[in-house]
């Protein structure tokens, strides 16, 4: 098992179970103890679990939760999904990825006329009566919980996608690029960036300054940032160096 999949895999069971142990670990991903507790420290490390004696407990944010966690911070939510969805002018062709605030970014550009392109179920529930949007639905595995549609029938199904703007969110911004929590999603979103023109990251200013399980790309491959004004100014200079348009959201 190569080290991002086996890391991926010991984040989902001890997700699962809220604690497990490091002997069990070792015999569900078939590793040895120095290795497993590499794992561990790395991803303890990124604020995904914590470790403990004798194993490792979850503390990260639970994908189960997708629908309580769409609540979460519902004002600054939704304050920085208008200023995205400002963006957006009538007939555009948009790809959005699945997500709290990308849902959020959907329901203010309700009542627009524009192309939708979604691997989001939620996002396309939230879109599928409104007369003046043309959908598409990017098929491809289920995840779980979360709705989204991932792997190699998303990845093809994208290939044939062309679109002006990609809004897409994000686990975590460090000076080396991006991150997400999955390796499917990663691969998925990688082919998003191919098929659009302009990228849009929206996020919140907690992003920065922490990495995910699985990295997605360097700065240099955002366009846009929309983010509230929790945002150092250090993170906004980066930014800014990195050629990236920044619109910070006053919340």
């Amino acid at each position: 098992m190569l080290l991002d999949e086996r890391r991926e895999s010991i984040l989902k069971i001890v997700e699962n179970k809220g604690f497990v142990s490091l002997v069990d670990l070792m015999d569900s991903v078939g590793a040895s103890e120095s290795t497993i507790r590499r794992d561990l420290e790395y991803l303890d490390g990124i604020g995904q679990i914590r470790r403990t004696r004798g194993g490792a407990a979850y503390v990260g944010e639970s994908l189960a939760t997708f629908e309580d966690r769409s609540f979460m911070s519902s004002r600054q939510k939704r304050l920085v999904a208008q200023a995205v969805a400002d963006l957006i002018a009538p007939g555009e062709a948009v790809l959005m990825d699945g997500g709290t605030t990308t849902l959020e970014v959907a329901r203010q550009l309700a009542g627009k006329e524009l192309q939708v392109v979604t691997n989001s179920l939620p996002i396309a529930n939230l879109l599928v009566n409104q007369p003046k949007v043309d959908l598409m639905l990017i098929g491809g595995f289920l995840f779980p919980k979360t709705g989204v549609a991932l792997g190699k029938t998303a990845v093809e199904s994208l290939k044939s996608v062309h679109v002006r703007r990609l809004i897409i969110s994000v686990g975590g911004i460090t000076e080396d690029g991006l991150y997400n929590s999955n390796m499917l999603l990663v691969e998925t979103e990688q082919q998003m960036f191919a098929a659009a023109e302009e990228v849009i990251v929206v996020t919140d200013s907690t992003k920065f300054g922490h990495s995910a399980l699985a990295y997605l790309c360097p700065l240099a491959d955002v366009d846009h940032i929309v983010v509230d004004d929790g945002i150092t100014e250090e993170w906004q200079q980066v930014l800014r160096d990195a050629g990236i348009k920044l619109t910070i959201v006053e919340t």
